[in-house]
């Protein structure tokens, strides 16, 4: 999994498998989600990225894990 923030485009794209896009589809209004040729969501992005969240530090990301529940 990957996650890139061009800032030049103001656009997040997270990465979720390296297959190829075949097509893709703007659920939401600036919010694409890309599907390899078997329908799995392989990439997400979100445009206009500064405007959705004005107050995030893009230079400082956390990443989260939920705990698995036996």
């Amino acid at each position: 999994m990957k996650l890139k923030v061009d800032r030049q485009a103001d656009a997040l794209y997270l990465t979720l498998s390296e297959a190829p896009s075949s097509r893709s589809e703007e659920v939401s209004p600036g919010i694409i989600v890309d599907y390899d040729d078997q329908d799995r969501v392989v990439g997400i992005e979100m445009l206009y990225l500064s405007k959705r969240a004005p107050e995030a530090d893009i230079r400082r990301l956390l990443f989260e894990s939920v705990p698995e529940v036996a």
